[in-house]
């Protein structure tokens, strides 16, 4: 078996490493609003619940190349929300083209010809598409690593979700019609159309 030490990788290379690892990973498809009041939105796979009560998810935002923040994280920073909606099949091919790095005062919405919804609780929109929306009020932001290889970890509490009633059925979401996708290593995804069950063991 080989062994590896993430340390004396570069970064490309620990990345590479990292998401063939840990998958498949959930995607925070996460819409965010600047103080100029642009949209924008964009992927994250590095996404978790983290508690229940009170409901906290975290997720990953790396830098730039060249160290650079992003907008998702900027703009996280200066409105202190922001919204995570679920990537299911319907949606693969927009998010995938939120993914690239656009300029600041490009509407990211507006390239993927998605639609920004109203949030109820908090400033940032939410996608009409996407079956669950999850309004998120900032917590807080840890930092990692050293320029430019600096990622930070957002954690926020779900103080509203959204769901879609057709994937809501005797009070429980249904993973079979919600129909999310994951991520995996390299470019690609996998689907949650195979699913089985196994009943947790009595201690």
């Amino acid at each position: 078996m080989m062994k590896i030490d993430p340390a004396d990788l570069s970064r490309q290379d620990a990345h590479a490493l990292l998401i063939g690892a840990v998958l498949p990973r959930p995607i925070a498809f996460v819409s965010t609003v600047s103080e100029e009041g642009i949209n924008n939105i964009a992927p994250f796979s590095f996404f978790t619940a983290m508690s229940t009560k009170p409901a906290i998810v975290g997720f990953g935002v790396a830098r730039k190349r060249d160290g650079a923040k992003k907008d998702t994280l900027v703009n996280i920073e200066r409105t202190k929300d922001y919204v995570i909606n679920l990537v299911n099949e319907e949606l693969a091919e927009a998010m995938n083209q939120t993914s690239g790095e656009y300029p600041s005062h490009v509407d990211e919405f507006s390239v993927a010809g998605l639609t920004p919804v109203k949030s109820d609780l908090v400033k940032s929109p939410r996608v009409g598409e996407s079956p669950v929306n999850m309004e998120c009020r900032l917590m807080q932001i840890l930092e990692f690593g050293q320029s430019p290889n600096v990622a930070s970890f957002i954690i926020g509490e779900v103080i509203r979700v959204h769901v879609q009633e057709e994937s809501w059925v005797d009070g429980v979401l249904k993973a079979s019609k919600v129909k999310a996708i994951g991520r995996l290593g390299q470019d690609l995804y996998c689907r949650t159309g195979d699913i089985f069950e196994m009943k947790r063991p009595r201690g």
